[in-house]
């Protein structure tokens, strides 16, 4: 008995190893795999990564949990290397270990087909409510070390608390402007560069696009130009104006304008797709209609709806994908407005979309209709080039970071770094004639297929 404890004993201290189709075998840290096994975090298998996109492109059928894990992994990679390469940054074992934590639960928030969820239906259900995905991630972060008792076991692990807890907490979100004076309590402002890794506030570079930019473009049949591996062997940490950035070899400008292309094509193609918007937007109006019949208990055993479950995180961890079928099947005499969100999910079933004609763009969209709602595509910082805020240094200089001087960019590089795509929404076929007349009134045709009209 005593030899069957001390094996499992080191069993539990052992990392454990992931098959992943993106990077292969990955090992975790023992800590990592405790948060994994918990009801929080395997809550993200129910949580489709690409939301409606699933819809359009078959293999898109990836869900958030892989997601998670992909980018802990590529986290502590980043980490190590950093170390490796420069022992005088003083990374700890103890940092990495943060800093994979912070990538395995940033994403803990998300809500039923992910972005749907906190940028489409939570706006309409809930006007002026000031929630996003991130902050529930923090949420949920804390309610999964609360309710699972890992505090004593992450410090087992050598974690200091709650230092190390404010640490990740702060790498997952924060609303604080880095451009003052230091506003982090985790670490110093001598470990500036690992509030890079896992979300980069200064120039939108870090592992979690890294690993959704590979794994969305394997799952949807794209080519992704963009080679992480090199950003991990390139990387240094260079200080600028007493902080410390992680910056990349000068030679690596192609390399990292491909990954903010790669993300302008993956938007073009999947996650604004036009299908793809039709269809979320079906999802949505069906979630709006069936909001207050459903019902989910939470902590206390209070009950909660789909847009009420976002203040407790007892609920809202019941609340995954799974409610589409919930609404799809309900019952025949159930309340007319579930019966009229189950009507609309069927449409999506048996490929009877709303209707699209075109889209068309406007330097001010607010002005054409207070029916309009706008699709935005950029590189990842609006219209300026994100390139502009990445610091360079040079194989003859390792120690010293610039960023790219006017006269270095290329004459066939991009001018316009984002667009604006007006779509409208017509929610009854009697919409048309008033379409027509405000096409006629502002000099389109009327058949012309400008606008992306989607008609209820």
């Amino acid at each position: 008995t005593a030899r069957i404890s001390e094996i499992h004993i080191q069993r539990q201290h052992q990392d454990c190893v992931f098959n992943d189709p993106i990077h292969g075998h990955i090992e975790l840290h023992p800590l990592l795999v405790k948060i994994i096994d918990t009801p929080q975090f395997q809550r993200l298998r129910s949580i489709k990564q690409l939301g409606g996109a699933y819809f359009v492109y078959p293999g898109a059928s990836h869900n958030r949990f892989e997601h998670s894990i992909g980018v802990a992994h590529l986290a502590g990679q980043l980490g190590q290397a950093l170390k490796t390469k420069q022992p005088g940054l003083n990374i700890t074992d103890r940092d990495i270990l943060c800093v994979q934590i912070a990538g395995l639960c940033h994403d803990l928030g998300h809500g039923p087909f992910s972005h749907l969820f906190d940028a489409m239906f939570i706006p309409r259900a809930r006007p002026g409510t000031e929630w996003r995905h991130e902050t529930a991630s923090l949420d949920m972060f804390d309610h999964l070390v609360e309710s699972n008792g890992l505090q004593d076991v992450m410090e087992q692990y050598g974690l200091i608390l709650p230092e190390d807890r404010t640490f990740i907490k702060e790498m997952i979100h924060t609303d604080n402007n880095n451009d003052q004076e230091w506003p982090y309590e985790g670490r110093t402002e001598d470990k500036s560069f690992l509030y890079e890794i896992v979300s980069n506030k200064e120039n939108g570079i870090d592992v979690d696009k890294f690993d959704y930019f590979a794994r969305d473009c394997y799952h949807l049949g794209l080519p992704n130009n963009f080679d992480h591996c090199r950003f991990l062997t390139f990387a240094r940490v260079c200080e600028v104006n007493g902080r410390r950035y992680i910056c990349v070899r000068d030679k690596e400008e192609d390399n990292m304008t491909e990954m903010f292309h790669t993300r302008l094509c993956l938007h073009r193609r999947a996650y604004q797709h036009k299908v793809t918007k039709i269809i979320e937007t079906m999802i949505t109006d069906a979630f709006l209609k069936a909001d207050r019949h459903i019902w989910i208990e939470g902590s206390g055993g209070n009950m909660f709806t789909l847009s009420t479950a976002i203040g407790d995180m007892e609920a809202y961890t019941k609340l995954t994908d799974a409610v589409f079928e919930q609404i799809l099947n309900c019952a025949f005499n159930a309340p007319q407005e579930l019966r009229d969100a189950r009507n609309i999910l069927r449409r999506i079933i048996n490929r009877d979309l709303y209707r699209f004609l075109g889209e068309t763009r406007f330097e001010d969209p607010t002005e054409v209709c207070t029916n309009v709602f706008t699709i935005n595509m950029d590189y990842g910082m609006n219209d300026e080039d994100p390139i502009n805020h990445l610091y360079f240094y040079s194989e003859h200089d390792t120690t010293h970071a610039f960023r790219r001087r006017p006269w270095q960019v290329s004459r066939i590089r991009p001018t316009h770094f984002s667009e604006q795509l007006v779509r409208f929404v017509c929610r009854r076929y009697a919409d048309m004639d008033n379409f027509k007349q405000w096409c006629r009134a502002n000099g389109f045709p009327e058949y012309q297929p400008l606008i992306t009209f989607i008609i209820v």
